[in-house]
């Protein structure tokens, strides 16, 4: 076991707690604290906070003993705090808040079940956390007992994923997976891991983070029965990385369990190039490999934690170069309205030419790259590639590779029609590109040349 440099912390009001007690994640669960006197016994409330909990209709609040442990009960500003602990400011509308912003439940075929791109799936198992983030994207169902998903609406996840062989890849999320019981997990990976077009099975989870000490030996033996699975936790700040978070990932790792880095960018938390520096070096020391920084949603009750897109693209500018390159993540806006994840980065390619690109690196540095100009792309035909994008969403790509040679707005045609009649200088076969597409569409095309 490596001797890893975090601290580990306990609250003065856990002093007499047993250590037997403390390392069981049901004693962290059954213990979490959400009230106001509960709250008083370990931090100094402020008024804001106290108004917040004091509300009714308020997002739920539930955090465990470990993890308020680790809040500077003498910093108002805590970056832990300040994740967990509510502020009335979370009860202030703005401009462009939505329910759902992300669409999620448009893209839903059947409740808990989101089929936003081609090849995989979010499946949502349960409502639940070990403890509650204050800018939750999924806080419209989060934290609510009556939302939860029954055995009913399981068998109907499966069965849409059994008949839709397009799906090769599955994220857990909710909630927390890993806050179910162990056999009701297990009994989900084992379902999952019976249907043949099921590659690769994922997990979201805050646990390892809110409560190290749910990553016990039996859930890891469990976990490495339904390889490939591969585990993304959330942490936003240095402060959260701790000895106990240390030894759990050590264990998920040896499990053979890649592990990688979710975090929100958050003002007042991590809105600064050194603390995610340190974020992203203290994860690789664990690991734990930094995967996405994403833009904080349009979610209700997350404005003050909303930064400019601007403080995202400088944190990256500040990454790249200044740390490993594995250690920098993508900067994500998950585009309002169901649009999924957009990366967003500082711009490095300068200009180009038929046969020369100019790029510039991180100190600024600008230098020319050559092109060949007798390149041939390889024959796809000759890779015999069985599978194919889902019709409808192969985007930018299927212009590139001549699928077809537009992608209009809604209505454009309608529009640029004039509403005027069908006369005989208007035939479709006149627009219809030469060798544009596959099959009956490609044919027309020769057609109407």
């Amino acid at each position: 076991m490596a001797n890893y440099p975090f601290p580990s912390k306990r609250a003065p009001v856990y002093a007499d707690v047993p250590a037997e007690q403390w390392s069981n994640w049901r004693w962290q669960l059954s213990n979490r604290i959400n009230t106001v006197e509960e709250f008083e016994k370990v931090i100094r409330l402020s008024e804001s906070e106290r108004k917040a909990l004091s509300a009714p209709n308020l997002f739920r609040v539930d955090i465990t003993p470990y993890f308020i442990s680790l809040i500077d009960p003498d910093d108002p500003a805590d970056p832990i705090r300040k994740q967990v602990v509510p502020t009335d400011r979370e009860m202030v509308p703005f401009t462009a808040m939505m329910e759902d912003s992300l669409a999620e439940d448009r893209h839903s075929p059947v409740p808990g079940l989101v089929h936003r791109y081609p090849d995989r799936v979010l499946m949502l198992i349960t409502t639940q956390c070990a403890s509650y983030c204050r800018y939750c994207t999924r806080s419209r169902i989060v934290g609510d007992p009556s939302a939860t998903f029954s055995r009913a609406e399981f068998e109907m996840q499966l069965d849409y994923l059994k008949r839709t062989p397009q799906v090769r890849d599955v994220l857990l999320s909710g909630g927390d997976p890993l806050v179910l019981a162990p056999k009701i997990l297990e009994e989900i990976l084992s379902r999952l891991r019976e249907i043949p077009h099921i590659e690769v099975l994922r997990i979201g989870s805050r646990v390892p983070v809110f409560m190290p000490m749910r990553i016990t030996d039996e859930l890891t033996d469990m976990l490495q029965k339904y390889h490939p699975l591969w585990l993304n936790i959330h942490v936003n700040h240095s402060n959260e990385i701790t000895t106990e978070l240390a030894e759990a990932c050590d264990r998920l790792t040896r499990a053979g369990i890649p592990l990688g880095n979710q975090s929100v960018l958050l003002a007042g938390v991590n809105d600064n190039i050194h603390v995610q520096r340190q974020l992203v070096q203290d994860l690789v020391r664990i690991r734990v490999r930094p995967y996405y920084l994403y833009q904080c949603d349009l979610v209700e009750g997350a404005g003050h934690f909303r930064t400019p897109v601007g403080k995202g693209v400088e944190i990256l500018e500040a990454l790249r170069g200044h740390t490993s390159g594995f250690a920098v993540p993508q900067y994500i806006i998950d585009a309002p309205g169901g649009g999924g994840k957009i990366p967003v980065s500082p711009n490095y390619l300068l200009s180009m030419s038929d046969h020369k690109v100019i790029l510039r690196n991180f100190e600024g540095y600008i230098t020319t790259y050559e092109e060949p100009i007798d390149y041939v792309p390889a024959d796809a035909a000759r890779f015999k590639l069985e599978k194919r994008p889902e019709p409808g969403q192969s985007g930018i790509s299927g212009l590139l590779e001549g699928e077809q040679m537009f992608i209009k707005p809604e209505g454009f045609d309608e529009v640029h029609d004039r509403q005027g009649i069908q006369h005989r200088l208007k035939d479709a076969k006149k627009w219809v590109p030469l060798g544009i597409g596959e099959g009956e569409k490609g044919e027309e095309g020769k057609k109407g040349a």
